[in-house]
Formats: C-alpha cells, structure tokens, sequence
C-alpha cells in the first residue's frame, strides 16, 4: 500500500522571537513620543521610525492610538520599581517621595498627566492612566501594610495613609515653585507619622 503525503506538523512560535522584538520597540517609542509630544501629539509614522518598523505593522497590532498608548502604559507601569524596604520606614517612604517626585517632573511624567485630564473623551485611556497611578500607589500601600504587620505602625487604612503621603507631591510638582527635596520628603513624612503613631 502506497503512503500518502507525510502531514505537516505546525511550527511553533518561539517566545521572545522577532513578534515580541517589534511589540516592545514599538511600545517603547510610544512612551519616549508620548514624553516628547504628548499623547495628542503621538503619530503613527513616528512611532514606525523610531521603533524602526513597518508603520503597517503598527496599525495592524494597534488600530487605534488609545490602544497603543494604553498598551504602552501598562506595559510601563508593570515596570516600575517597587519601594523599598531596608528596616527603616522613614527612610523608605522618604526615598519612594523624592523617587515619585522625579517621576511626575519629568518629561514623561507631565505628558501623563496630560493625558489623564485630556485623553479626548476616551474612557479606556483615561482608565489606563488612572491605573498607572494606583500601581505606583499601591507599592507604597503594600510597604505601609508590611509596617503594620511588623508592629511600627498602629492598624490604619494603608490606602488612605498612601494617599495622605503621595497627595502632597503631586501639589508640589503641579505648582513647580521649587524642585522637591530629600528635606520635603521627609518633612511630610515625619509629620504624617507623627500624627498616625499618636493614635496608639
């Protein structure tokens, strides 16, 4: 009995392969335009070049630019750094404020902003900004809850707390009188733990 033709056997696509490559150069391109122009001024082109892609590669993954800078953004929250946690809690929320600070005052930074307070009617991108924001201060949320645990801190809405301590940097860095200093940072940080360790 004669065999037939031997089937072919799908090929698999190896993870991190040239798909993924031209995901995070694109991606990449979008945050450094977002930072340069803002998200109003993103363009497609630009994003080809710079990433150094076919622009119909891009339209093809992200249709819509929201998407693309919705991807872009979570892509770059999911890579932030957590706080720290050396044993010492002053020194750890201290170090995350000045850190934050520099974030908010950058280039990058202030096109967020931006786009949180004119994302053109889109929903989705606003939601997306929003999140980049509760990521970064849900790091800190988690390093309040580890002092809780450990007996530095009384028990305390950790999410309210975050938010009494974040809430003061970005008023410092909207009105951009001074540059924000270690001696800022740990000014708000002493007197919101004072007044927390007063309620034991």
């Amino acid at each position: 009995m004669a065999e037939g033709p031997t089937p072919e056997v799908p090929v698999r696509r190896r993870p991190g392969g040239r798909s993924s490559r031209v995901r995070a150069a694109v991606l990449d391109a979008t945050v450094a335009i977002v930072a340069r122009h803002g998200v109003t001024g993103l363009r497609y082109d630009e994003v080809a070049e710079l990433a150094g892609v076919n622009k119909a590669s891009v339209y093809r993954r992200w249709p819509q630019r929201d998407m693309l800078v919705s991807e872009a953004l979570t892509r770059l929250a999911d890579q932030e750094a957590p706080i720290g946690n050396t044993g010492d809690l002053r020194r750890d929320l201290a170090g995350f404020l000045v850190a934050m600070a520099a974030s908010l005052s950058s280039p990058l930074g202030r096109a967020i902003s931006s786009a949180l307070h004119t994302a053109e009617g889109s929903a989705e991108l606003r939601r997306v900004v929003q999140s980049f924001y509760d990521r970064r201060t849900s790091t800190l949320d988690q390093r309040i809850s580890q002092a809780v645990d450990s007996g530095e801190l009384p028990r305390v809405d950790t999410h309210l707390l975050a938010e009494l301590f974040t809430g003061p940097v970005h008023l410092h860095v909207t009105r951009g009188v001074k540059d924000f200093t270690a001696t800022d940072a740990e000014r708000i940080v002493d007197v919101i733990l004072a007044g927390i360790r007063a309620t034991r």
